[in-house]
C-alpha cells in the first residue's frame, strides 16, 4: 500500500506537508556528501564498493518486471528479491547490449529511468567514505468502516504493508532512510513514525473462539485461552511509535552481502503475496548471506543455468506458546535459459523458551532435519521445529514475442518439496501480459491462490501456517510474514495497469478471498476494489493517491455485511 521512496543515492524524498517543500529543497542539496579517504584496496582489484539494497516498495521492481516482461532483462531473478543497487545496474547494462532494444520504445523508456535513477553506481564511492539520505516520505491515510487485520484467521483490509498498524480514523506514517559506505561496508537504515487510532477490537466471546481453534490444534490443552499477538483482543490503544523498517550493516566479499541486521526479502515471482516470505509483516532481525550476482558454476551451468541463492536466520516477535521462537530460511534460483526460472526455498521455526533452547546443537538438528519425527520427539527438546517448503517458477513463453509469463509460487508443510506432493500444497499461479494487444502501454496480470490443500490436516487450519508445536506458527508481531491469503483460503486477484511513464501509472485492481467454513465458523468472504495513481510533477515531487473499497462477511466477527473504505495520500520530492 505504501509508495515510499526507494533506497536511491540520487534520490531524496520528503513528507511536504503545512509549508516544508522549502525545506526540502534545501536539504535536497545537502542530502549527499563525500569525504576522501585512503582506498582500502590491498592489490589490483582486492576491492568491490559497498552496496545497498533497494527496498521492495520502490519504483524500480514493477518497472523490472514489465522490462523482463517484454523479453528484456534476461539475468534478472524474479523469485530472489530485494535486490541491491548495483545489481540493478548490472541488469541495465547488459540490457543496453540487447540488439532488440532499438525496436522498443517502452523498454528504452524503462531502462533511461532507471539509468538517470541509479547514475555510475561503481564511480560514486570506489575508494571514497560516502553518506546519503535515501528517502523521507509522509503518507496521510483515512479509513471509513470496520477493517480486518489479523491474517491468522479472518483476514486483512491491507496487506503486504509490513505489518503497519491501521483502523477506522485518521492514521498517517512519516519515514526517513539513510545509508554509510566505505570500502566493502554499507550501513543502512529507515524509520517511520506511525499513528493509528484505538478501536474496540475483538470481544472476550471471540477471542475465545478463535483461540479454541488454535488449542484445537496445539499439543497443549490449555484451561484457558491465551490472549496472543494473533490475536487483536480489545479495547485497542491508540498507536503511536518510532519502529525501526529496515536497518542492516553489510559486508560485500565475492559478490555476496553478508549483513546482519532487518532486511525485506520476497521469495517468489507473484505479486499479490509470497508463501514464504513477503513484506506482509514486520521485518525480522537476522544475520544473512546473500548472493547478489548470478553465479556460474562450470559443466553444472551448463544444464542448469546462473544460480543465485540467499541464507537468513533471526528470532521472531508476537509469540508466547513457545515464546521467543527463532527461524532460518534457505532459497536457491537457477535459470536454466533466459525465459525460464525455478527456485526452491525451506523454512523452519524452532525453539522457543518453555520449549528447546536455541543453540548451535538445535540448529543443526533443524536445518538437517528431512524425514517425520514422533509425536514424542516433537514435544521434546529434540524438537527439529516447524518445516515448511516451497517451489516456484516463471516462463516468459518465447513464442508469443515475449509478451506473456506463466509463473506459481507453492508451499507445503513436513514434506520436502510441493514438486514430490503437489496435492498437498498451497498454491499461487499467475499470468502476466506485459502489453495488451493495441495498447502498448497497458498491462494486465491475475493471480489465483489456495490455501486449502486436499488433506485432512487442512481442516480446522491447522496445516499450512502453523503447527501443534508453533501454535502462533509463521508469524512475527502477529502478521502472516508469507501470504496474506492465510491458513485456509481460496482467492485471486486482478491488476491493470496503464503507465504513463516509467515512474507514473494508473492501475485499477480487485481481490476475493474466502475462508473455509471448517476453519473459521460460517467461513470468511473478502471483496475488495482498488484505484491508484502515481503521478510526477516535473521530476521533482512525486504525488500518489489510492482509494481501496472493501466489502466483507465474517458472521463470527460481525453479523450481516460490512464496509470499509481506505484512502490513502502520499507526496514525496525527488530532486536530482
Amino acid at each position: 500500500m505504501l509508495l515510499a521512496a526507494g533506497s536511491w543515492k540520487r534520490r531524496f524524498s520528503f513528507p511536504v506537508a503545512a509549508g516544508t517543500v522549502a525545506l526540502c529543497m534545501f536539504a535536497a542539496r545537502t542530502a549527499r556528501a563525500a569525504v576522501e579517504l585512503p582506498s582500502c584496496k590491498t592489490g589490483p582489484g582486492a576491492s568491490r564498493p559497498a552496496d545497498v539494497y533497494v527496498p521492495m516498495d520502490s519504483w524500480m521492481y514493477p518497472a523490472m518486471d514489465r522490462l523482463h516482461g517484454l523479453g528484456f532483462a534476461d539475468t534478472a531473478f524474479l523469485g530472489l528479491r530485494p535486490w541491491t543497487r548495483r545489481s540493478i545496474q548490472r541488469m541495465i547494462e547488459d540490457t543496453l547490449q540487447d540488439p532488440d532494444l532499438p525496436g522498443n520504445a517502452q523498454a528504452q523508456g524503462i531502462v533511461a529511468a532507471m539509468q538517470r535513477e541509479l547514475g555510475d553506481e561503481v564511480a560514486d564511492n570506489e575508494g571514497e567514505f560516502s553518506y546519503a539520505c535515501e528517502g523521507m516520505y509522509s503518507r496521510l491515510q483515512g479509513i471509513a468502516g470496520l477493517t480486518l487485520r489479523d491474517s491468522f484467521h479472518l483476514g486483512q483490509t491491507l496487506v503486504n504493508d509490513y505489518g503497519r498498524p491501521y483502523q477506522p480514523g485518521f492514521n498517517t506514517v512519516d519515514g526517513a532512510a539513510g545509508s554509510v559506505e566505505y570500502g566493502r561496508f554499507s550501513l543502512y537504515a529507515r524509520g517511520e513514525y506511525q499513528h493509528a487510532p484505538g478501536a474496540a477490537g475483538y470481544s472476550p466471546s471471540l477471542v475465545a473462539t478463535l483461540g479454541a481453534i488454535d488449542d484445537a490444534a496445539s499439543s497443549t490443552v490449555y484451561p484457558t485461552i491465551p490472549v496472543y499477538a494473533t490475536l487483536p483482543a480489545g479495547p485497542i490503544g491508540s498507536t503511536d511509535v518510532f519502529r525501526i523498517m529496515e536497518a542492516n550493516l553489510s559486508y560485500r566479499i565475492l559478490n555476496h552481502e553478508i549483513s546482519i541486521g532487518k532486511s525485506d526479502h520476497w521469495f517468489a515471482p507473484a505479486v499479490g503475496g509470497a508463501f514464504m516470505y513477503s513484506d506482509n509483516a514486520e521485518n525480522i532481525y537476522a544475520f544473512q548471506i546473500d548472493r547478489t550476482e548470478p553465479l556460474y558454476i562450470p559443466l553444472l551451468s551448463r544444464l542448469t543455468g546462473d544460480f543465485r541463492y540467499e541464507f537468513f536466520v533471526g528470532s521472531l516477535k508476537g509469540h508466547s506458546e513457545p515464546n521467543d521462537p527463532w527461524m532460518h530460511v534457505e532459497k536457491i534460483n537457477f535459470k536454466p535459459t533466459a525465459n525460464v526460472e525455478l527456485g526452491f526455498e525451506r523454512s523452519v521455526i524452532w525453539g522457543g523458551e518453555g520449549h528447546e533452547p536455541i543453540t548451535i546443537k538445535t540448529f543443526l538438528r533443524s536445518f538437517f532435519s528431512t524425514t517425520n519425527v514422533s509425536l514424542a520427539q516433537k514435544e521434546s527438546t529434540r524438537d527439529p521445529g516447524a518445516r515448511f517448503a516451497s517451489f516456484d517458477f516463471s516462463w516468459r513463453l518465447p513464442w508469443l514475442n515475449h509478451w506473456m509469463t506463466l509463473y506459481s509460487d507453492s508451499m507445503i508443510h513436513d514434506d520436502v518439496s510441493p514438486v514430490d506432493a503437489p496435492r498437498h500444497a498451497g498454491v499461487r499461479p499467475g499470468i502476466y501480459l506485459s502489453r495488451v494487444p493495441g495498447i502498448q502501454r497497458l498491462d494486465f496480470r491475475v493471480e489465483g491462490v489456495n490455501t486449502d490443500p486436499e488433506t485432512s490436516r487442512s481442516n480446522g487450519g491447522g496445516y499450512l501456517y502453523t503447527e501443534f508445536i508453533q501454535i502462533q506458527g509463521y508469524t512475527n508481531k502477529g502478521y502472516i510474514m508469507g501470504d496474506a491469503a492465510g491458513r485456509e483460503g481460496k482467492g485471486g486477484q486482478a491488476w491493470m495497469t496503464y503507465h504513463l511513464s516509467p515512474r507514473e501509472l494508473l492501475q485499477v485492481s480487485y481481490r476475493h478471498q474466502k475462508n473455509s467454513k471448517d476453519f473459521i465458523p460460517m467461513g470468511t468472504t473478502q471483496n475488495s476494489f482498488d484505484l491508484r495513481m502515481v503521478k510526477r510533477i516535473e521530476d521533482c515531487v512525486e504525488v500518489s493517491a489510492e482509494v481501496q473499497h472493501e466489502w466483507w462477511k465474517a458472521p463470527v466477527y460481525e453479523a450481516g455485511e460490512q464496509n470499509d473504505t481506505v484512502a490513502t495520500f502520499q507526496i514525496t520530492l525527488n530532486p536530482e
